[in-house]
């Protein structure tokens, strides 16, 4: 299938490792001309920070002339439970910090990004924004009362965009990944990762390059009346939720 995304530009949040690295060099590899945003990266870009995203949107519309695509990777994980209770009584809490240090990044800043980027797609009467859920926020987890929470709202902002930009010829997405592995997955213990596969249908986990094979086909002409969808890449494991 030709995906036709040569010459495109393309920004990708939180490109540097994982899945963004995968995305970014996936569409290198179509003859896209791949941005990475990251705060591990040169030139460092902060997706929680309204004035740096934009100083970065211009560069690239300096350089580039046009924004195609976003992907929108960027997050970060900060487990807790909401109330950790033992012997009758409480033991931990997630505290504010821990909340909204993923707030700010998985949810905050997928806005600020799109914000800043959508009005040169309106112009172009073109664009494609891909933003990056979760099968967590789909059912919710264990542990993860904020990271649910933000991949759930990446989901209503994805639904909520498609409706408002289509007009403009601007296709909004979601993908949600399953178990993926990553260097920090794959760091578990081994049992830990047997048990995560194990709970898929497909009995594995799969591997970054599944999900940006995934934001490829969403960003190309192939997928062109795909518009305000949520695309599980999880071995079919929200079948088994």
């Amino acid at each position: 299938m030709e995906l036709n995304l040569n010459d495109h530009v393309v920004i990708v949040t939180g490109g540097a490792a994982g899945i963004g690295r995968a995305t970014a060099e996936r569409f290198a590899a179509e003859g896209a001309r791949v941005v990475v945003w990251d705060v591990t990266s040169e030139p460092k870009i902060d997706v929680t920070d309204r004035e740096s995203v934009e100083r970065a949107v211009d560069d690239v519309i300096r350089q580039h002339g046009r924004i195609d695509v976003l992907v929108n990777n960027a997050g970060i994980v900060r487990d807790a439970q909401l109330v950790k209770w033992k012997d009758g009584a409480v033991v931990s809490t997630m505290d504010d910090a821990t909340f909204d240090a993923v707030v700010n990044v998985n949810l905050k800043g997928v806005f600020v990004c799109t914000r800043a980027i959508v009005p040169h797609m309106i112009r172009a009467g073109r664009g494609v924004i891909l933003n990056a859920s979760s099968i967590v926020g789909l059912y919710g987890n264990f542990g993860q009362t904020n990271y649910a929470a933000t991949k759930a709202g990446v989901i209503s902002f994805t639904q909520t965009w498609a409706r408002e930009l289509g007009r403009y010829g601007i296709r909004v997405n979601a993908v949600a990944p399953g178990f993926i592995g990553t260097e920090i997955l794959k760091a578990m213990p081994p049992k830990v990762l047997e048990s995560m596969a194990a709970k898929a249908p497909l009995g594995r986990m799969g591997e970054p390059g599944d999900i940006a094979n995934a934001y490829a086909w969403l960003a190309s002409d192939a997928a062109r009346f795909v518009s305000g969808a949520v695309l599980s890449v999880d071995g079919g494991l929200v079948l088994g939720t």
